[in-house]
């Protein structure tokens, strides 16, 4: 499962301390998929690893990683990151009805009516609510607007999203932008 160069990882947990005299070691989870923590599993670790969990205890936040059986074994592991590729996520995670993986927002342009306002350059979770950072268009950059700007992603903003096409259709866009 190692990735090739072209796959891109996502860090989705970090392991913490080792706990017990068994193995087992602490995991916290940043993700919002724990779904794919299940024994049996594989993940990438430190970008070049791999690693299997042989017994998962989410309700408790531990895992125990195959092969490991004392907490010498498993202190070798203490503060390492779990990744996961794009592909293993679609697999494993389950969207509901409108529901998109921040990694295809990314790079999605952003119109309010026809006009481009900029393109998606990350997502950030604020509180219990995501934002669109967006870099904003060079022609309203050089029209003296700010050079990226927080689009909180709900209905009340976001009108359509179209992944496939790269494309995400908004309201009260041009508003934010320039007030920022």
């Amino acid at each position: 499962m190692k990735p090739s160069d072209k796959e891109k990882l996502l860090h989705i947990a970090t392991i913490g301390k080792v706990v017990g005299l068994k193995g087992d070691m602490k995991l916290h989870i940043k993700s919002d998929f724990p779904e794919q923590f299940i024994s049996g599993n594989s993940f990438i670790l430190n970008k070049k690893d791999t690693i299997t969990l042989s017994d998962v205890n989410l309700q408790r936040g531990l895992i125990k990683i195959k092969g490991c059986t004392t907490p010498e074994d498993a202190r070798k592991f203490t503060n390492a990151k779990l990744y996961t590729t794009y592909e293993d996520t679609r697999k494993n995670c389950h969207l509901e009805d409108g529901e998109y993986f921040w990694f295809d927002l990314q790079d999605c342009y952003i119109y309010e009516d026809t006009k481009l306002l900029g393109k998606v350059d990350e997502i950030d979770r604020i509180l219990d609510n995501n934002y669109l950072k967006i870099k904003t268009d060079e022609r309203l950059v050089s029209d003296g607007f700010a050079k990226s700007f927080l689009l909180p992603y709900n209905d009340n903003y976001v009108l359509d999203t179209d992944v496939k096409d790269k494309k995400i259709t908004i309201t009260g866009g041009m508003d934010i932008l320039e007030a920022s």
